[in-house]
């Protein structure tokens, strides 16, 4: 468990990463052609660092090209939906960066068993069948048997229950894997250490070794999916991805039998954050970093959300997305008609479910509400 400490400290990933910015940007246009000669789908670092390099930007048609069938034969012509239920905007943490930063001044909300059963009829009435439950570090209401008792009411509606919530034990996370849920998401934000502890001054977030073996905890207590992703914004994109990429690795190799997922948030408009941010990447490069990580993993989930604007989601379904969410509301009982809640961050995407549905199928690709894999993993259990 201990281990992707040492992989992260031992190639300067998490502390003094001057060294890598250097030799990407000695990466030339030939060390780019060679690795797009080779089999897609396959990991190595120097790979991923030759795809992220600013040399590669001039490649990324080819890119986008062999990304777009290395997808659809992993995962066929179908992207997945799914829809955040946020639970609670109480935090008791200080992030720099986001809306529900404890010191912000805002009514707090948090939602009882039966208001978020009611949001999440809602969400369902919509289609959906695959659920990603968010809250805020609130363990005084979050508890392991509030979420316990929330999943196992939910498993009624929904094929697939996640969360994206503050690092539990190992033993907590057996709990909500035996009540029903199957997937936990947890960012790092960052992995460089410095950057981490100045963006997290105050609050439980501060230690950054809790939250980096968060993954193995809870893949070692069964979970099927593996949710990673920095905060991009934070620092420099193309560093982060070699952090993240080694972490994924690492987590494939030691749980083979989960499903490891890359989301890609950048940082939206919140409440009582800055307007700019220095190391906020440019479409183009958000781009860059998704096909690259396709091409050196083959079989890890995309995943998309309505932070980004509608223009840019439609032509990603294209090329290596997986996963999106649609129709999402980032405040606690936004389903229910709450309007008055404060949300995490601003979304972009405001399409309703049907028509990002209807925006996929254009694109001749199926929307999948259900969670097919789930309902696979069950019929060959019970075999």
């Amino acid at each position: 468990m201990e281990k992707i400490r040492t992989i992260l400290a031992q190639k300067n990933l998490d502390h003094d990463r001057q060294v890598w910015t250097e030799k990407i940007r000695q990466v030339r246009p030939n060390e780019v052609l060679g690795e797009l000669s080779r089999p897609a789908g396959k990991y190595s670092f120097q790979r991923l660092l030759t795809l992220i390099s600013p040399a590669a930007e001039d490649f990324l048609e080819e890119m986008a090209q062999q990304a777009a069938r290395l997808t659809i034969q992993r995962f066929g012509r179908t992207i997945q939906l799914y829809a955040p239920l946020y639970v609670s905007n109480v935090c008791v943490n200080s992030c720099r960066y986001c809306g529900y930063n404890h010191h912000t001044i805002f009514e707090r909300t948090r939602l009882s068993i039966q208001e978020a059963l009611a949001d999440a009829q809602v969400i369902a009435d919509e289609g959906f069948r695959h659920l990603l439950l968010v809250s805020g570090e609130d363990r005084a209401f979050v508890t392991t048997a509030y979420l316990a008792e929330l999943a196992a009411r939910l498993r009624r509606r929904f094929s697939s229950l996640s969360v994206e919530i503050y690092p539990m034990t190992q033993e907590e996370y057996q709990i909500l894997f035996e009540a029903g849920i199957d997937g936990v998401t947890l960012y790092q934000e960052t992995y460089d250490r410095a950057a981490y502890a100045y963006y997290h001054p105050a609050g439980p977030k501060r230690d950054y070794d809790w939250r980096l073996l968060a993954p193995d905890r809870f893949a070692a207590a069964g979970m099927r999916r593996i949710g990673l992703g920095v905060l991009l914004g934070l620092t420099d994109w193309r560093l982060e991805t070699l952090a993240l990429a080694e972490h994924a690795a690492y987590l494939m190799k030691q749980y083979w039998r989960s499903q490891v997922s890359f989301s890609f948030p950048r940082l939206r408009p919140a409440q009582g954050t800055p307007a700019e941010w220095p190391h906020l990447l440019s479409d183009r490069n958000l781009v860059q970093m998704m096909l690259a990580l396709r091409l050196c993993f083959a079989d890890a989930g995309i995943v998309l959300s309505t932070r980004e604007r509608a223009e840019l989601r439609d032509h990603l379904v294209d090329l290596c997305v997986t996963s999106m969410s649609a129709g999402s509301k980032t405040n606690p009982g936004g389903y229910t008609g709450h309007d008055d809640t404060a949300e995490q961050f601003v979304v972009a995407d405001t399409r309703t479910p049907a028509q990002v549905a209807q925006m996929i199928r254009s694109k001749g690709k199926d929307p999948v509400w259900k969670d097919w894999d789930a309902a696979f993993l069950q019929t060959t259990v019970s075999r």
